[in-house]
């Protein structure tokens, strides 16, 4: 399209006002939607048509959160908000006080120039347009109603329990990988018998003898606790927290991350991917609420008090939490004195308002990547009748105080993109070498 030109006797329209407005009973009535909606999740048989209602009043009340308009034309003609002229796709407005004639002063400035779809910020950073943001939004609450409900139907995959392990110690540490290889293998076989050849054929890749698994569970989503190189002899441990959408069948992705840090770490170091707890689904509603992290916190402060005691005090250990899994280190950071560095990388918040609320004495880095889809999220955190939602301050924010680095243009899931910078000042970071990384 070309140039708008705008009529001399049109006021310049004014600036998007950025404060959240409520909509007044139009979002009142979408909200409680939008919990008709959680609730109907709930009961794993709800009926479709309230699904869509619930679904509905979720988009309603997420429309009413606008930047610069109301719910009502009313309101808008009342705020003294016009439309713009060569806009084919707005309603009819009720007719405005006329406005004055500025034709008189020809040195006033003109309107501003309409903003691009991406402006820049500091940094690099794209800030997304509201009404992409308010859809966005409104797709992840309206295919949360539907999706737990379809993953409830879905069978369990039958697989043996963990293996029984002896207490993990430098004499133990080889005869817990053969344990784990092996219970591996029996999960493949049961996959297979029970016609699942995908979960047959990725278990039976983590049976292979060059696998090293602390832990393997192969029941249901399964967890895992593997090991990248020689962890006895590393001078350097990172310990990478996983977020939504990872098990045992997206595994190899989760992993394909462990080796390239390593790649880049070197022989000294020794990268462990801990999928620990059952990770949330992206679109769900456990993804919005610390449910999953209150339940992984625990079992991931037993894990690093168990790494010490078999590693020792000399060797460096850093935890990199990336998406959900900075929820999970967020609520597990002030038992985690046994960490030199804690890293959030993709973060929706940690619960925290700031790093010092973490109640750590590790170094606590953030960093956000350029095409990341997270800082679309909101960071916010409320209540809706009893349940917690949202995350909080965004960790890369000046007010949460972290070490902030820079991650380029990395998406949400590349990271650990070989040859990326955010890799390599994941490098930096796991090797002690705080100096060496380059800072947003």
């Amino acid at each position: 399209m070309g140039a708008v030109t705008w009529p001399k006797a049109a006021a310049p329209p004014r600036r998007p006002d950025r404060r959240i407005r409520t909509g007044g009973p139009s979002a009142t009535v979408g909200a409680v939607g939008a919990v008709g909606a959680v609730g109907a999740v709930g009961g794993g048989a709800a009926v479709a048509a309230t699904e869509a209602v619930g679904a509905v009043g979720a988009i309603r009340a997420i429309g009413s959160i606008d930047s610069g308009r109301s719910t009502g034309s009313s309101r808008s003609s009342r705020s003294g908000e016009r439309s713009h002229p060569d806009r084919q796709d707005q309603p009819d407005q009720p007719d405005q006080p006329d406005q004055p004639d500025h034709s008189d002063h020809p040195d006033r400035p003109g309107p501003p120039s309409r903003p691009s779809r991406y402006d820049r910020q500091p940094h690099g950073r794209h800030r997304w347009p509201a009404r992409l943001r308010r859809t966005l939004l409104a797709l992840l609450v309206a295919t949360a109603v539907v999706a737990p409900v379809s993953a409830a139907a879905r069978p369990r995959i039958p697989a043996p329990p963990p293996a029984t392990l002896a207490p993990l110690t430098p004499t133990s540490l080889e005869a817990v990988y053969a344990a784990n290889r092996a219970n591996a293998e029996k999960a493949a076989r049961m996959a297979e018998a029970h016609g699942n050849r995908d979960r047959a054929a990725k278990d039976r890749s983590m049976a292979k003898p060059s696998r090293q698994f602390l832990t393997f569970d192969g029941r249901g989503p399964g967890q895992a606790v593997e090991v990248t190189g020689d962890l006895l002899k590393a001078d350097h441990i990172a310990v990478l927290i996983p977020g939504s959408d990872t098990s045992i069948d997206t595994y190899d992705r989760f992993r394909e991350a462990a080796l390239a840090l390593h790649a880049r770490t070197g022989p000294t170091s020794a990268v462990i991917t801990w999928l620990g707890y059952e990770t949330p689904d992206t679109i769900s509603t456990t993804v919005l609420t610390d449910t999953r992290a209150d339940e992984a916190a625990p079992r991931l402060s037993t894990f690093i008090r168990e790494l010490r005691g078999l590693v020792g005090d000399t060797a460096d250990v850093s935890l990199l939490c990336h998406s959900y899994g900075s929820v999970v280190c967020g609520r597990a950071a002030a038992d985690l004195d046994d960490v030199d560095d804690l890293v959030l990388i993709g973060s929706p918040g940690t619960g925290a308002e700031s790093a010092s609320a973490l109640h750590t004495s590790a170094r606590v880095w953030a960093a956000r990547g350029a095409d990341d889809w997270i800082e679309m999220v909101p960071h916010t955190r409320v209540d809706v009748f009893g349940t917690t939602v949202g995350f909080g301050t965004d960790p890369t924010s000046p007010a949460f105080g972290a070490r902030v680095f820079a991650a380029g243009d990395a998406t949400h899931s590349g990271y650990f993109a070989p040859g990326s910078l955010a890799l390599d000042n994941l490098a930096h970071i796991t090797l002690g070498t705080p100096q060496e990384v380059t800072h947003a």
